[in-house]
Protein backbone atom coordinates (compact mmCIF):
# COMPACT_ATOMS: atom_id res chain seq x y z
CA UNK A 1 0.00 0.00 0.00
CA UNK A 2 1.35 3.39 -0.98
CA UNK A 3 1.89 5.98 1.73
CA UNK A 4 -0.78 8.63 2.15
CA UNK A 5 1.68 11.25 0.82
CA UNK A 6 2.19 9.37 -2.46
CA UNK A 7 -1.37 8.24 -3.01
CA UNK A 8 -3.49 9.80 -5.70
CA UNK A 9 -6.07 12.28 -4.53
CA UNK A 10 -8.42 11.44 -7.37
CA UNK A 11 -8.77 8.57 -9.85
CA UNK A 12 -10.95 8.93 -12.93
CA UNK A 13 -12.26 5.73 -14.55
CA UNK A 14 -13.22 6.04 -18.22
CA UNK A 15 -14.54 3.00 -20.17
CA UNK A 16 -13.74 3.29 -23.88
CA UNK A 17 -15.42 1.50 -26.77
CA UNK A 18 -14.68 2.70 -30.33
CA UNK A 19 -14.03 6.32 -29.33
CA UNK A 20 -10.84 7.10 -31.28
CA UNK A 21 -12.42 10.25 -32.80
CA UNK A 22 -12.81 11.96 -29.42
CA UNK A 23 -10.10 10.52 -27.18
CA UNK A 24 -7.80 13.53 -27.57
CA UNK A 25 -10.59 15.99 -26.77
CA UNK A 26 -11.73 13.80 -23.89
CA UNK A 27 -8.20 13.71 -22.47
CA UNK A 28 -7.67 17.48 -22.63
CA UNK A 29 -11.06 18.26 -21.08
CA UNK A 30 -10.47 15.74 -18.31
CA UNK A 31 -7.02 17.10 -17.49
CA UNK A 32 -8.32 20.66 -17.38
CA UNK A 33 -11.27 19.80 -15.16
CA UNK A 34 -9.47 17.47 -12.76
CA UNK A 35 -6.48 19.80 -12.45
CA UNK A 36 -8.86 22.44 -11.12
CA UNK A 37 -9.65 20.12 -8.19
CA UNK A 38 -6.46 18.30 -7.24
CA UNK A 39 -2.76 18.11 -8.02
CA UNK A 40 -2.25 14.34 -7.88
CA UNK A 41 -4.59 12.34 -10.08
CA UNK A 42 -4.70 9.47 -12.52
CA UNK A 43 -6.83 8.90 -15.61
CA UNK A 44 -7.62 5.20 -16.01
CA UNK A 45 -8.91 4.33 -19.47
CA UNK A 46 -10.36 0.84 -20.01
CA UNK A 47 -10.40 -0.17 -23.67
CA UNK A 48 -13.35 -2.56 -23.82
CA UNK A 49 -12.38 -4.50 -26.94
CA UNK A 50 -12.62 -1.54 -29.34
CA UNK A 51 -12.48 -2.38 -33.05
CA UNK A 52 -10.95 0.97 -34.04
CA UNK A 53 -7.65 2.61 -33.04
CA UNK A 54 -8.76 3.56 -29.52
CA UNK A 55 -6.05 1.45 -27.87
CA UNK A 56 -3.34 3.00 -30.05
CA UNK A 57 -4.55 6.47 -29.06
CA UNK A 58 -4.44 5.53 -25.38
CA UNK A 59 -0.95 4.10 -25.70
CA UNK A 60 0.23 7.33 -27.31
CA UNK A 61 -1.30 9.43 -24.53
CA UNK A 62 0.27 7.19 -21.88
CA UNK A 63 3.70 7.74 -23.41
CA UNK A 64 3.20 11.51 -23.27
CA UNK A 65 1.59 11.76 -19.84
CA UNK A 66 2.44 9.43 -16.92
CA UNK A 67 -0.91 10.26 -15.34
CA UNK A 68 -2.63 8.32 -18.12
CA UNK A 69 -3.12 4.63 -17.34
CA UNK A 70 -4.92 2.08 -19.49
CA UNK A 71 -6.20 -1.48 -19.48
CA UNK A 72 -6.89 -3.21 -22.79
CA UNK A 73 -9.39 -6.08 -22.76
CA UNK A 74 -8.97 -9.16 -24.96
CA UNK A 75 -12.55 -8.63 -26.19
CA UNK A 76 -15.66 -6.64 -25.38
CA UNK A 77 -16.81 -7.54 -21.87
CA UNK A 78 -19.35 -4.74 -21.40
CA UNK A 79 -19.55 -1.32 -19.80
CA UNK A 80 -20.15 -2.47 -16.21
CA UNK A 81 -17.25 -4.91 -16.31
CA UNK A 82 -14.97 -2.20 -17.75
CA UNK A 83 -15.83 0.10 -14.85
CA UNK A 84 -15.28 -2.78 -12.41
CA UNK A 85 -11.78 -3.33 -13.84
CA UNK A 86 -11.01 0.33 -13.22
CA UNK A 87 -12.22 0.01 -9.64
CA UNK A 88 -9.94 -3.00 -9.17
CA UNK A 89 -6.77 -1.03 -10.04
CA UNK A 90 -7.50 2.58 -9.01
CA UNK A 91 -5.54 4.08 -6.12
CA UNK A 92 -7.25 7.42 -5.49
CA UNK A 93 -8.76 8.57 -2.21
CA UNK A 94 -11.79 9.48 -4.32
CA UNK A 95 -12.87 7.98 -7.64
CA UNK A 96 -14.89 9.47 -10.50
CA UNK A 97 -16.70 7.19 -12.98
CA UNK A 98 -17.47 8.87 -16.30
CA UNK A 99 -18.38 7.57 -19.76
CA UNK A 100 -15.89 8.08 -22.56
CA UNK A 101 -18.31 9.41 -25.19
CA UNK A 102 -18.36 13.00 -23.82
CA UNK A 103 -22.10 12.87 -23.18
CA UNK A 104 -21.16 13.21 -19.53
CA UNK A 105 -19.23 16.53 -19.53
CA UNK A 106 -15.92 16.41 -17.61
CA UNK A 107 -16.55 20.01 -16.54
CA UNK A 108 -18.99 18.68 -13.91
CA UNK A 109 -16.19 16.92 -12.01
CA UNK A 110 -15.21 20.02 -9.95
CA UNK A 111 -18.81 20.24 -8.71
CA UNK A 112 -18.76 16.57 -7.74
CA UNK A 113 -15.47 17.02 -5.91
CA UNK A 114 -16.70 20.13 -4.09
CA UNK A 115 -19.65 18.14 -2.68
CA UNK A 116 -17.30 15.31 -1.76
CA UNK A 117 -15.13 17.73 0.25
CA UNK A 118 -18.23 18.68 2.21
CA UNK A 119 -18.36 15.15 3.62
CA UNK A 120 -20.46 13.16 1.15
CA UNK A 121 -19.12 9.70 0.26
CA UNK A 122 -21.21 9.38 -2.91
CA UNK A 123 -21.94 12.30 -5.23
CA UNK A 124 -23.95 11.28 -8.27
CA UNK A 125 -24.64 13.39 -11.34
CA UNK A 126 -28.39 13.73 -11.92
CA UNK A 127 -29.53 14.46 -15.47
CA UNK A 128 -31.74 17.48 -16.08
CA UNK A 129 -31.96 16.77 -19.80
CA UNK A 130 -30.78 14.08 -22.24
CA UNK A 131 -30.04 15.61 -25.63
CA UNK A 132 -29.90 13.50 -28.78
CA UNK A 133 -31.75 10.50 -27.36
CA UNK A 134 -34.98 9.06 -28.71
CA UNK A 135 -38.30 9.41 -26.95
CA UNK A 136 -38.42 5.64 -26.46
CA UNK A 137 -35.03 5.54 -24.70
CA UNK A 138 -35.93 8.46 -22.41
CA UNK A 139 -39.35 7.02 -21.61
CA UNK A 140 -38.10 3.45 -21.03
CA UNK A 141 -35.23 4.63 -18.80
CA UNK A 142 -37.57 6.79 -16.76
CA UNK A 143 -40.04 3.93 -16.37
CA UNK A 144 -37.34 1.39 -15.48
CA UNK A 145 -35.76 3.39 -12.66
CA UNK A 146 -39.10 4.25 -11.11
CA UNK A 147 -40.18 0.63 -11.31
CA UNK A 148 -36.88 -0.55 -9.81
CA UNK A 149 -37.17 1.92 -6.97
CA UNK A 150 -40.71 0.72 -6.27
CA UNK A 151 -39.98 -3.02 -6.16
CA UNK A 152 -36.73 -2.86 -4.17
CA UNK A 153 -35.82 -1.69 -0.70
CA UNK A 154 -32.84 0.20 -2.14
CA UNK A 155 -33.15 3.98 -2.31
CA UNK A 156 -32.16 4.25 -5.97
CA UNK A 157 -31.63 7.87 -7.09
CA UNK A 158 -33.75 8.74 -10.11
CA UNK A 159 -32.43 10.03 -13.45
CA UNK A 160 -28.84 9.04 -12.75
CA UNK A 161 -26.32 6.87 -14.57
CA UNK A 162 -22.86 5.74 -13.56
CA UNK A 163 -21.43 9.28 -13.73
CA UNK A 164 -20.54 9.93 -10.09
CA UNK A 165 -17.79 10.39 -7.52
CA UNK A 166 -17.30 7.81 -4.78
CA UNK A 167 -15.05 7.67 -1.74
CA UNK A 168 -12.33 5.01 -1.42
CA UNK A 169 -14.38 3.17 1.22
CA UNK A 170 -17.11 2.64 -1.39
CA UNK A 171 -14.48 1.20 -3.74
CA UNK A 172 -13.33 -1.10 -0.95
CA UNK A 173 -16.79 -2.59 -0.50
CA UNK A 174 -17.49 -2.81 -4.24
CA UNK A 175 -14.38 -4.97 -4.60
CA UNK A 176 -15.95 -7.40 -2.14
CA UNK A 177 -19.04 -7.90 -4.29
CA UNK A 178 -18.22 -10.90 -6.52
CA UNK A 179 -21.36 -11.14 -8.63
CA UNK A 180 -20.86 -11.56 -12.38
CA UNK A 181 -23.94 -9.57 -13.42
CA UNK A 182 -22.82 -6.12 -12.38
CA UNK A 183 -25.26 -3.28 -11.74
CA UNK A 184 -22.93 -0.77 -10.14
CA UNK A 185 -25.35 2.09 -9.59
CA UNK A 186 -27.57 -0.31 -7.67
CA UNK A 187 -24.65 -1.71 -5.67
CA UNK A 188 -23.53 1.79 -4.70
CA UNK A 189 -27.06 2.73 -3.65
CA UNK A 190 -27.32 -0.51 -1.64
CA UNK A 191 -24.16 0.37 0.32
CA UNK A 192 -25.74 3.50 1.71
CA UNK A 193 -23.41 6.10 3.27
CA UNK A 194 -23.94 9.83 2.80
CA UNK A 195 -25.09 10.55 -0.73
CA UNK A 196 -26.06 13.66 -2.63
CA UNK A 197 -26.58 14.74 -6.22
CA UNK A 198 -25.35 17.40 -8.63
CA UNK A 199 -27.55 18.39 -11.56
CA UNK A 200 -26.17 18.59 -15.08
CA UNK A 201 -27.28 18.58 -18.70
CA UNK A 202 -26.29 15.45 -20.63
CA UNK A 203 -24.87 16.36 -24.01
CA UNK A 204 -25.65 14.91 -27.41
CA UNK A 205 -23.31 12.26 -28.74
CA UNK A 206 -21.19 13.88 -31.44
CA UNK A 207 -19.27 10.92 -32.86
CA UNK A 208 -20.29 7.37 -33.65
CA UNK A 209 -23.30 5.58 -32.26
CA UNK A 210 -24.15 4.23 -28.84
CA UNK A 211 -22.86 0.80 -27.89
CA UNK A 212 -26.07 0.10 -25.97
CA UNK A 213 -28.44 -1.71 -28.30
CA UNK A 214 -32.03 -2.51 -27.28
CA UNK A 215 -30.96 -6.06 -26.40
CA UNK A 216 -28.18 -4.77 -24.13
CA UNK A 217 -30.57 -2.33 -22.45
CA UNK A 218 -33.01 -5.16 -21.76
CA UNK A 219 -30.17 -7.32 -20.39
CA UNK A 220 -29.00 -4.45 -18.22
CA UNK A 221 -32.55 -3.90 -16.89
CA UNK A 222 -32.91 -7.59 -16.07
CA UNK A 223 -29.59 -7.52 -14.20
CA UNK A 224 -30.83 -4.59 -12.14
CA UNK A 225 -34.19 -6.18 -11.32
CA UNK A 226 -32.98 -9.71 -10.59
CA UNK A 227 -29.96 -8.45 -8.68
CA UNK A 228 -31.89 -6.25 -6.25
CA UNK A 229 -35.45 -7.55 -6.09
CA UNK A 230 -37.21 -10.85 -5.48
CA UNK A 231 -40.60 -9.36 -6.38
CA UNK A 232 -40.75 -11.22 -9.76
CA UNK A 233 -40.34 -14.58 -7.96
CA UNK A 234 -43.01 -13.64 -5.42
CA UNK A 235 -45.28 -12.55 -8.27
CA UNK A 236 -44.84 -15.94 -9.95
CA UNK A 237 -45.78 -17.82 -6.78
CA UNK A 238 -48.81 -15.63 -6.14
CA UNK A 239 -49.93 -15.88 -9.75
CA UNK A 240 -49.56 -19.66 -9.56
CA UNK A 241 -51.68 -19.75 -6.40
CA UNK A 242 -54.35 -17.53 -7.96
CA UNK A 243 -54.60 -19.61 -11.13
CA UNK A 244 -54.70 -22.82 -9.08
CA UNK A 245 -57.61 -21.51 -7.03
CA UNK A 246 -59.42 -20.40 -10.19
CA UNK A 247 -58.82 -23.81 -11.84
CA UNK A 248 -60.07 -25.58 -8.72
CA UNK A 249 -63.24 -23.49 -8.78
CA UNK A 250 -63.81 -24.36 -12.47
CA UNK A 251 -63.37 -28.08 -11.67
CA UNK A 252 -65.91 -27.89 -8.84
CA UNK A 253 -68.37 -26.14 -11.14
CA UNK A 254 -67.87 -28.77 -13.83
CA UNK A 255 -68.50 -31.61 -11.35
CA UNK A 256 -71.53 -29.81 -9.95
CA UNK A 257 -72.99 -29.35 -13.45
CA UNK A 258 -72.34 -32.97 -14.43
CA UNK A 259 -73.64 -34.78 -11.35
CA UNK A 260 -76.34 -32.44 -10.00
CA UNK A 261 -77.58 -30.54 -13.04
CA UNK A 262 -77.21 -33.53 -15.41
CA UNK A 263 -75.49 -31.51 -18.11
CA UNK A 264 -71.99 -31.34 -19.45
CA UNK A 265 -70.00 -28.19 -20.19
CA UNK A 266 -69.42 -27.79 -23.91
CA UNK A 267 -67.13 -25.35 -25.61
CA UNK A 268 -63.96 -26.31 -27.47
CA UNK A 269 -62.99 -22.61 -27.85
CA UNK A 270 -63.09 -21.89 -24.13
CA UNK A 271 -61.08 -25.04 -23.44
CA UNK A 272 -58.33 -24.06 -25.90
CA UNK A 273 -58.25 -20.47 -24.63
CA UNK A 274 -57.86 -21.56 -21.02
CA UNK A 275 -55.15 -24.08 -21.95
CA UNK A 276 -53.18 -21.47 -23.90
CA UNK A 277 -53.54 -18.95 -21.08
CA UNK A 278 -52.28 -21.37 -18.45
CA UNK A 279 -49.48 -22.50 -20.78
CA UNK A 280 -48.41 -18.90 -21.36
CA UNK A 281 -48.35 -18.17 -17.65
CA UNK A 282 -46.27 -21.30 -17.06
CA UNK A 283 -43.72 -20.31 -19.72
CA UNK A 284 -43.50 -16.78 -18.32
CA UNK A 285 -43.00 -18.16 -14.83
CA UNK A 286 -40.29 -20.55 -16.00
CA UNK A 287 -38.57 -17.67 -17.79
CA UNK A 288 -38.50 -15.50 -14.66
CA UNK A 289 -37.21 -18.37 -12.55
CA UNK A 290 -34.65 -19.08 -15.29
CA UNK A 291 -33.27 -15.54 -15.00
CA UNK A 292 -32.48 -16.08 -11.34
CA UNK A 293 -31.05 -19.55 -11.97
CA UNK A 294 -28.91 -18.10 -14.78
CA UNK A 295 -27.39 -15.59 -12.36
CA UNK A 296 -26.59 -18.40 -9.92
CA UNK A 297 -25.03 -20.47 -12.71
CA UNK A 298 -22.74 -17.62 -13.82
CA UNK A 299 -21.58 -16.96 -10.28
CA UNK A 300 -20.74 -20.57 -9.43
CA UNK A 301 -18.60 -20.96 -12.57
CA UNK A 302 -15.99 -18.58 -11.05
CA UNK A 303 -14.76 -17.35 -14.41
CA UNK A 304 -12.73 -14.11 -14.37
CA UNK A 305 -14.83 -11.03 -15.02
CA UNK A 306 -12.44 -9.82 -17.71
CA UNK A 307 -9.16 -10.63 -19.46
CA UNK A 308 -6.48 -7.92 -19.75
CA UNK A 309 -4.39 -8.25 -22.91
CA UNK A 310 -2.45 -4.98 -22.69
CA UNK A 311 -1.78 -2.46 -19.92
CA UNK A 312 0.76 0.04 -18.59
CA UNK A 313 -0.45 -0.51 -15.01
CA UNK A 314 0.49 -4.14 -14.43
CA UNK A 315 3.56 -6.09 -15.52
CA UNK A 316 1.84 -9.42 -15.98
CA UNK A 317 -1.83 -9.20 -17.08
CA UNK A 318 -2.21 -13.00 -16.96
CA UNK A 319 -1.16 -13.11 -13.30
CA UNK A 320 -3.67 -10.37 -12.45
CA UNK A 321 -6.51 -12.10 -14.28
CA UNK A 322 -5.93 -15.35 -12.40
CA UNK A 323 -6.59 -13.64 -9.10
CA UNK A 324 -10.21 -13.79 -7.86
CA UNK A 325 -12.23 -10.63 -8.45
Amino acid sequence: MESSQRRMELSVIIPIFNEEAIIDELYHRLVKSVSACVDRFELIFINDGSKDQSLVCLQRLAEQDPRVKYLGFSRNFGHQIAVTAGLDVCTGKAVVIIDGDLQDPPEVIPELYASYKKGFEVVYARRLAREGETFFKKWSAKLFYRLLRRITAVDMPLDTGDFRLIDEKIVHYLRQMPEQNKFLRGQIAWLGFRQTGVYFKREKRRHGSTGYSLAKMIRFALDGITGFSDVPIKLVSRLGLLISLFSFAVILYALYSYFLLNRTITGWTSLIMSSMFIGGVQLLSIGIIGEYIGRINKNVQHRPLYIVSDSNMIKDPVEMDMQPK
